[in-house]
């Protein structure tokens, strides 16, 4: 096949505008496909770009737009719900700081970004199918109209209907026995966490806060033994989580639990159950390819889900700049796959420090404090993630035979 020249990207989320952001500065003309109707203003609660997020955007000439969005955020605290304190992690010299968003927020800037470098969006677009075909992909929307491209993108996200379609056999979402709740407030009364995002393990559940500038945000984690649907998590009454949230949290003697008390029904954002993805099998075939969460989901407790996505879209673009299709998609697996896979693999084990139960928080508590002064090397455990590069001046090559 030739290289592509114009591209489809279904789905509006995070991946979706990056992808068609970077495809153009490939020289290729993307389209994006939204199913919903309108830009997801005001929706959702918070999420936390890392550096090697912020890099994949510096690549593509967005970063600094982007990050003035987000709250500074280069410290990590963990400590017990006593208000022990059990460590912190350091953003690693050199690279951009971290930054935490009210996902609200990061979606209008990388809507502004994508509408400034011309990437046209229709909205109102449900993807129902496609035709893979040897002169280019037709697909084919829930409203009967279709659109054509050389090749077709999907950027639609953890319940993606292009995974679907790509292999009926797919693996579907993997619930990590976490519900998640959260939300933002006024800091009025409460002290600054000095640019540090807090990460506190009671004994029954784990929260998260931030005080920083004009506004506070946290969130909570608690185990569930099965999953809930999303709809199933929203019919129980907003009073009724925070009623829940708060006994879990009682008995705590770290003062910023109080900022359940101060959270009113309407204002909690309920995640419901979280979800991270298997290994999926197949990434592409044809002219069709995954990103994103569609390949790869990690549940947020790995504070990489948008950074690794953010990444895996511009290594896309700069695959299909290089190479003709599919050529192109078999480096670009080539060079994700192995990377998220031990991501999510790692955070398996953060999942389950969230709600160890009563033994395995003691023996946590314990041996956390002794491994950071002893053999824990901030460098060695985080800095193959951190500091990720994507040369985007290096052509990309296919170093592995092409799959699917």
């Amino acid at each position: 096949m030739e290289r592509a020249r114009t591209a489809m990207v279904i789905g509006g989320g995070i991946a979706g505008p990056v992808a068609a952001i970077a495809l153009r500065k490939a020289g290729i003309r993307a389209t994006v496909y939204e199913a919903y109707p309108a830009t997801a203003d005001g929706i959702g609660g918070a999420l936390m770009l890392a550096p090697n997020g912020l890099a994949a955007l510096d690549t593509i000439g967005i970063g600094p737009a982007v990050a003035a969005a987000g709250l500074p955020t280069p410290r990590m605290v963990m400590e017990t719900g006593s208000g022990r304190r059990l460590g912190a992690f350091e953003d690693l010299p050199g690279l951009p700081t971290s930054r935490t968003f009210a996902r609200s927020e990061l979606y209008a800037a990388l809507w502004q970004a994508a509408r400034d470098a011309g990437v046209e969006v229709v909205h109102g677009k449900r993807l129902v199918g496609y035709d893979d075909r040897p002169d280019g992909v037709v697909a084919t929307f829930a409203d009967g109209s279709t659109a054509t491209a050389d090749v077709l993108v999907g950027a639609d996200g953890i319940r993606s209907t292009v995974r679907t379609l790509l292999d009926p056999a797919a693996p579907g979402p993997r619930y990590v026995g976490l519900l998640g709740f959260g939300g933002w407030m006024s800091p009025d009364g409460l002290p600054s966490t000095g640019g540090a995002m807090h990460l506190a393990f009671g004994k029954r559940a784990f929260l998260g806060y931030l005080v920083a500038g004009d506004r506070a945000g946290w969130f909570a984690n608690l185990g569930w033994p099965t999953p809930l649907t999303t709809a199933e998590a929203r019919a129980i009454p907003d009073e009724e989580w925070l009623r829940r949230l708060r006994d879990l949290f009682a008995g705590e003697k770290l003062p910023a639990f109080g900022m359940l008390d101060r959270v009113a029904p309407g204002e909690l954002v309920n995640v419901g159950a979280m979800h991270d993805m298997p290994p999926v099998p197949v990434w592409h075939r044809g002219r069709v390819v995954l990103t994103g969460d569609a390949a790869h989901a990690t549940s947020p407790s790995s504070g990489q889900g948008a950074s690794l996505a953010i990444e895996s879209a511009v290594e896309l673009a700069r695959c299909l700049r290089d190479l003709p299709v599919p050529r192109a998609f078999g480096a670009y697996e080539t060079l994700r796959r192995a990377r998220v896979e031990r991501v999510i693999a790692q955070t398996a084990r953060v999942n389950h420090d969230k709600a160890p139960g009563r033994v395995g928080r003691i023996l946590r508590d314990l041996a956390f404090p002794i491994a950071m002064k002893t053999f824990y090397n901030q460098e060695k455990m985080s800095g193959w993630i951190h500091r990720y590069a994507i040369d985007w001046a290096e052509p990309a090559r296919l170093t592995a035979p092409v799959a699917g």
